[in-house]
């Protein structure tokens, strides 16, 4: 990264380009882009500029130094929205155009504006008056503009031919109300000017809300007399500045121990005055609560202003006068780099300086809407750890926690800190985290007593709060970055484990394999065959390995959770509860109490182990696939343990991909299962046996999941002493070619019963074919009749259409053709074929073959009918059996490829006769 800074001036603005920029409010991508309505009379006062390698950790550093370059300038109102849009435009330069990024600063009276250029050598300048199309949030790209048109106060995208330079300008936002700020000390002649004599209007307010007392000031402020608005409540004349995001109002304010801010007052004449106010919550004697509200003129607040603490002159000070950083003294040096180190360290420290007995801190979540605990010291951290309380809604919320809080007794004000319910603590005071105005969570420090904590600790822990927020924040989203990194790692692993097979056994494996330990301490996964099946426990799966039998054992006997549809993640109290009531009925066993009263199921008998593994968080959820839940992944944690909401969002993800690939494996499954069925219905039953004559059959079908091709075998028996033998190859492989063989091989059979002769049975066969129309395929085919004789010998009538010629072995070893070439079937209407007699002498052997052994390549080199031959004078003496295998491993050793082409053998050899 190379950055410059230039000193204030007043350069000139920009050169207008040819396509200027858009308004706010603009309507993206209708018409031509509108003339800049960027005021020519702001002046630049500073400017920054940097420029970034395009690699992916440019994008931080772009951040960090537009962040350090505005909050240098004090523009730290718009500092999140301008490094929110560096980001992206950083972004969709160095990551998606992979050109190196440019970023310049610059500060007027009125805001900044930032400008990212990038130099994409291919990219087209638009046309004049061309729409402009948003793309989709959910979209990895595109989503700059966007944002720039949501959070800006202007923007525009400049083209040149070399570069694109996108520029926003973010205005100061008036100071909002109730803003507490420390000014510098000035002379009495630049002091602000007030009306007259300074008024405190001094109004009490009872327990009910209502005005008790109203002073002299206050009727001079806001006009009405006393007796007009005692009896009134506050909030009648109070105009309260609701602030988006937030619940607390005046009513809850006034609840308060203290409280300062503004706010307006309407007066008799009905206009608002703006007032700053401190309320003070009091008891009389009686015990009778009310608050006493002391109010001024808003720009006469320093008046009642509380003043900034600042550290103590020997906290924040070395003895020899250096000062250290505020930080560090309460932290400790070094700081510990890790972010639950830097938490743990808070905690204890928090704990220490306020001689409580515990503390605690929470995180908040990106919405705000909830406290996440991550640190605790003097309390069951392992119960509470990672645990979820609402910030400001509904039952069970976390007090008012984006302001200090006392409790001094939490049993008169039980719930008021959720995190405390049932730890013996009985007061406690909590302060917020916050950085930039935003709340990223809180800490707290209680103690066993009650009345130990005033206003007095609030305000020191709030200073000390307000010291580690920033690290604090900026360690979090450290921390959020590295998970969201792993994260997309591990989709991406997954996905690609997940696609690697259809195979439903190792695909459950897989789900299992790829949650335990990443995600969960054990993983159980339910499937559901159909509909109307009820959930079946496939595949359990913990780290440890010996827990893996008791974990089976337990969720066997309990009932699985519902196949609920519903995305997320749900917990499931069942399997937590059985291992409870398994481990007491087990621990009162060893004690000799017998059996407790209440049981869970019977038969139930996990070990205290299993037991433990099992008793923590368990969370469901549901995999669905082309709209139907097809099983549930279940994740669990040990005893005292819960799953962090990273995690179990990681995990429905995961889900959602293993419930496609699950489902996917489901059909390929049945698919298999219904094609191997229609194939095994091709290949002929067993065959049969003929006296006097060997046979053996070879068959391998080319391609995977096939048993069936194009090529085909057939022996079957005709008529008493006759026996019909075939073996075809139909052009081409696969189901198409496996049809026609389904219809030439059962056409053999019928045509050869009803005594047709072997001419008249490859016509009629022919004819069939050709009668398929598109769907025919030419075949070659050797057919013949075998009559085994009683002398030893069998005689053969054979028709060879178009088929590899069958080879005849005699006993001296020579080698020759038993038949010769004919036309193939399927190709021609009108067919002559003959059929030739052949006799095999005891000890004769005929081989028939499909192409696909004579046509085994390597290369350029092809094993032939003359490597077929020479193979087969070497089995002289063999078995039909032998002579099959050896030619089957002569074809596999010729080439080190596998087989592209279906491949059939069947050799016949005649023994002759017995002697006794």
């Amino acid at each position: 990264m190379t950055t410059g800074l230039h000193p204030g001036g007043t350069p000139q603005d920009p050169p207008p380009t040819g396509n200027q920029p858009l308004p706010r409010q603009a309507p993206i991508g209708q018409g031509a882009l509108p003339a800049d309505n960027r005021p020519r009379s702001s002046v630049i006062t500073a400017r920054a500029a940097a420029s970034f390698e395009p690699v992916g950790r440019s994008v931080a550093t772009a951040r960090s130094f537009v962040r350090d370059t505005l909050q240098g300038w004090g523009f730290s109102d718009i500092v999140d929205d301008a490094v929110v849009l560096t980001s992206e435009l950083v972004t969709n330069a160095v990551v998606h155009a992979g050109t190196a990024a440019d970023v310049l600063c610059l500060r007027s009276d009125d805001g900044a504006r930032i400008e990212v250029a990038d130099h994409y050598p291919e990219r087209e300048i638009p046309l004049q008056g061309a729409a402009i199309t948003m793309s989709s949030p959910d979209r990895e790209g595109g989503r700059g503009l966007q944002l720039c048109a949501a959070l800006a106060s202007r923007w525009g995208v400049d083209y040149t031919p070399t570069q694109k330079l996108v520029w926003f300008q973010l205005d100061l936002p008036a100071r909002p109300v109730g803003t507490r700020t420390a000014g510098p000390s000035l002379p009495a002649a630049l002091l602000p000017l007030a009306d007259g004599r300074v008024r405190v209007a001094v109004v009490q307010i009872d327990r009910t809300g209502s005005i008790a007392s109203w002073n002299e000031d206050a009727e001079e402020l806001f006009g009405y007399a006393a007796e007009q608005v005692t009896g009134k409540p506050l909030t009648d004349l109070a105009a309260w500045p609701h602030t988006p995001g937030t619940s607390t109002g005046i009513a809850e304010a006034l609840r308060l121990s203290r409280w300062e801010g503004s706010y307006g007052i309407r007066g008799a004449d009905g206009r608002v005055t703006p007032v700053y106010a401190s309320h003070l919550r009091v008891r009389d004697t009686d015990g009778e609560p009310s608050t006493v509200c002391l109010l001024v003129r808003d720009h006469e607040r320093a008046v009642l202003q509380t003043p900034l603490r600042g550290p103590a002159p020997d906290a924040a000070s070395t003895p020899d006068g250096q000062n250290t950083d505020p930080f560090e003294v309460f932290i400790g040096s070094p700081a510990p780099d890790d972010l639950d180190g830097l938490l743990q360290r808070t905690v204890e420290r928090a704990r220490d300086m306020l001689d409580g007995d515990s503390a605690f801190l929470l995180l908040a979540t990106d919405d705000e809407t909830e406290l996440e605990v991550r640190a605790s010291t003097g309390l069951p951290s392992a119960r509470q750890r990672f645990a979820r309380v609402p910030v400001e809604a509904g039952p069970g919320r976390y007090g008012s926690a984006r302001m200090p809080a006392v409790h001094e007794d939490l049993q008169a004000v039980p719930g008021a800190v959720p995190l405390l319910s049932g730890t013996g603590m009985r007061s406690v005071v909590t302060v917020p985290l916050k950085v930039e105005g935003r709340l990223t969570g809180s800490l707290g420090v209680a103690a066993e007593g009650p009345n130990k904590y005033s206003n007095e600790e609030a305000l020191r822990l709030q200073f000390a709060a307000d010291r580690i927020a920033l690290a604090v924040e900026s360690a979090r989203l450290g921390e959020l970055e590295r998970l969201r990194r792993g994260s997309l790692s591990f989709l991406v692993e997954a996905s690609d484990l997940l696609a690697g097979t259809l195979d439903r056994d190792q695909t459950l494996a897989l789900m299992a394999q790829m949650t335990v330990p990443t995600l969960a301490t054990w993983c159980a996964v339910y499937t559901i065959a159909d509909r109307s099946s009820d959930p079946y426990l496939s595949y359990v799966l913990h780290e440890d390995e010996e827990l893996i039998d008791g974990i089976k054992s337990l969720l066997s006997k309990i009932a699985p959770p519902d196949p609920v549809p519903t995305p997320g993640a749900r917990v499931w109290a069942a399997p937590a509860e059985a291992a409870h009531q398994a481990a007491l009925r087990t621990s009162m066993r060893s004690l000799g109490l017998g059996e407790p009263t209440r049981r869970v199921s019977s038969g139930i008998g996990p070990t205290l182990a299993t037991a433990s593994a099992v008793g923590g968080e368990t969370v469901v959820l549901p995999l669905v696939a082309r709209n139907r839940v097809i099983g549930m992944l279940t994740l669990g944690k040990p005893t005292d343990e819960h799953f962090r909401q990273e995690i179990l969002e990681l995990a429905e993800d995961l889900s959602r991909r293993a419930a496609l690939a699950l489902d996917n494996a489901r059909l390929y499954s049945e698919r298999t299962a219904i094609s191997q069925s229609l194939q095994r219905s091709l290949l002929p039953p067993d065959l049969p046996h003929i006296e006097g004559v060997e046979v053996e059959v070879i068959y391998r079908a080319a391609g995977e999941g096939n048993e069936v091709g194009g090529d085909f075998y057939d022996l079957f028996p005709i008529r008493d002493g006759v026996y019909g033998f075939a073996i075809g190859d139909v052009c081409g492989t696969g189901p198409e070619a496996a049809a026609v063989t389904g219809l030439a091989r059962h056409a053999l059979r019928l045509l050869a019963r009803e005594g047709f002769g072997g001419p008249a049975v490859l016509e009629r066969l022919n004819s069939a074919i050709l009668d398929e129309g598109a769907r025919s395929r030419f075949l070659t085919l050797l057919y013949g009749e075998l009559w085994p004789q009683e002398d030893g010998s069998a005689k053969l009538k054979v028709v060879c259409a178009g088929h590899p010629l069958p080879l005849r072995l005699r006993q001296d070893g020579t080698v020759e053709p038993a038949a010769e070439p004919q036309p193939l079937l399927g190709v021609m209407e009108d067919l002559e074929l003959y059929e030739q007699t052949v006799t095999l002498d005891p000890g004769d052997v005929l081989l028939c073959v499909t192409d696909g052994v004579t046509e085994r390549r390597e290369g350029t080199r092809m094993l032939g009918d003359d490597g077929l031959t020479d193979v087969l004078t070497t089995c002289t003496g063999l078995t039909a059996g032998a002579v099959a295998a050896r030619i089957m491993r002569a074809v596999e050793r010729f080439a080190s490829d596998a087989p592209s082409d279906d491949m059939a053998i069947l050799a016949m050899r005649v023994p002759g006769l017995q002697k006794d």
